[in-house]
């Protein structure tokens, strides 16, 4: 039995895979000596940026799927920001146990912190690298999380 082949555009696509599966590693690393000092880590900080980004206050099942994660790991990193009085849940009038999740005063202090560290640090990542490439790549991953989002 013969392997199929990659056409070239599903070989550019895996090199890109690859590449994402790489920098996510490297991200989340960087992330978490980013934020520390501040009791944080990336994936609390992942969290505090859905909830601190999303116009409404969302269940953790809508969180998640905005993250592109699972309900069962963004509901234990919830949990465990709960204990630290980062975020608190509050009653869902259109559901009796998904409650909405929101960032107490600390958790707000939190993500500005955090957001006053990313933003030097995203623009010395920045610097040398062409804007409109940056933003073809987003427009790409975004593409992408799309067609995923939809497939089996």
């Amino acid at each position: 039995m013969t392997a199929k082949r990659h056409t070239p555009g599903g070989a550019a696509l895996t090199d890109l895979f690859l590449a994402v599966f790489r920098l996510n590693g490297r991200l989340l690393a960087a992330g978490d000596h980013l934020v520390s000092d501040l009791g944080l880590t990336s994936a609390r900080w992942q969290v505090l940026g859905a909830i601190a980004l999303t116009p409404n206050p969302q269940p953790v099942a809508w969180l998640a799927r905005s993250m592109g994660l699972n309900r069962q790991g963004v509901q234990r990193i919830v949990n465990e920001m709960r204990e630290d009085d980062l975020i608190e849940l509050r009653p869902n009038p259109h559901h009796r146990r998904a409650h909405l999740v929101v960032l107490t005063e600390r958790g707000e202090g939190a993500f500005a912190a955090a957001s006053r560290l990313q933003t030097p640090w995203a623009n010395a990542l920045a610097k040398g690298l062409d804007g409109a490439e940056l933003a073809a790549a987003t427009r790409i991953m975004r593409a992408l999380s799309e067609r995923l989002e939809k497939s089996p």
